[in-house]
């Protein structure tokens, strides 16, 4: 499939309530902030885990949908499958400049991620070299201040038999927020797209997994996630014909006035400024 041949940025506002959108493991787990200003943060690499899960949930076993970044095996027993694969010597710790970049090739026909996100796949005895992806996302801010809340929980069940002899249940700790709307922006250059594959099907899956990141990764941790809206602005170009800050200051989020503390997405108002730069159009995904 040919590469796109257009530019995009895109913003997604998701909201989480009564959970953990993304825990800190440098402070016990709770949930991530800003030590500043107390806004709520999701990473970048929490997103992108979600993208490729659905990816491989929805589109696994298709051709060229693998995921390289997953707890099956070691990148480098994958670095050497991509030799295997393309009929290279292993071994050669990146001697012949020429087999890595088949491999390269290889890791971004056959890997979704790879071709999206990029990859560092330079370590090992077969190195594949570096790709740089064209799909990139900021880290994702909530609108307001949140509220990481630690509350402790009991289990009527006991780990130990020793522990039976001597107590009924056992205390747990639950970390979370009663409520934060996240608003994340992103990237997609063509002309990184060229270099990896990326194609239209790609570009389409990629919006299939953001609307629907949250609906199949549901646990007790993460409480209610929803993905609220998906702004795309798509470019007449592969270059562009707009700044991106120009296109991510068209939308604007903000609690209403007579909300005192948020606790609902009702309780916030998205405006979309509709008059776009010339070249740009205006795509609402959700």
């Amino acid at each position: 499939m040919e590469p796109i041949n257009n530019r995009y940025e895109f913003v997604m506002l998701f909201d989480c309530e009564n959970g953990n959108p993304n825990g800190d493991p440098d402070a016990g787990n709770m949930p991530r902030v800003d030590a500043e200003t107390s806004t709520g943060i999701v990473t970048d690499v929490c997103l992108k885990r979600k993208i490729r899960n659905y990816v491989e949930l929805a589109h696994g076993g298709e051709e060229g949908f693998n995921i390289l970044i997953k707890t099956d095996k070691s990148l480098n027993t994958k670095f050497k499958e991509a030799y295997a694969a393309c009929g290279l010597k292993t071994g050669e710790k990146g001697k012949n400049a020429s087999y890595a970049a088949r491999a390269h090739d290889y890791m971004c026909a056959n890997y979704y991620d790879v071709r999206t996100f990029g990859a560092v796949m330079s370590t090992g005895d077969d190195p594949c070299g570096i790709v740089r992806g064209p799909v990139q996302i900021n880290f994702a801010k909530s609108v307001d201040p949140v509220l990481p809340q630690e509350i402790t929980i009991t289990r009527q069940a006991v780990t130990t038999d020793t522990d039976q002899e001597k107590k009924e249940t056992e205390m747990g700790k639950k970390n979370f927020i009663p409520y934060g709307l996240y608003r994340a922006e992103g990237y997609v250059s063509a002309m990184l797209a060229r270099k990896t594959g990326f194609s239209e099907r790609d570009l389409d899956i990629l919006w299939e997994a953001i609307a629907n990141m949250f609906e199949h990764d549901h646990s007790a941790a993460r409480g209610k996630l929803c993905m609220r809206k998906l702004i795309v602005f798509r470019h007449d170009s592969p270059l562009g014909n707009a700044p991106s800050h120009v296109l991510f200051d068209k939308v604007s989020v903000t609690r209403k006035a007579d909300v005192g503390v948020a606790r609902s997405y009702s309780d916030y108002t998205v405006v979309i400024d509709r008059e776009m730069p010339a070249g740009v159009q205006l795509l609402e995904k959700l």
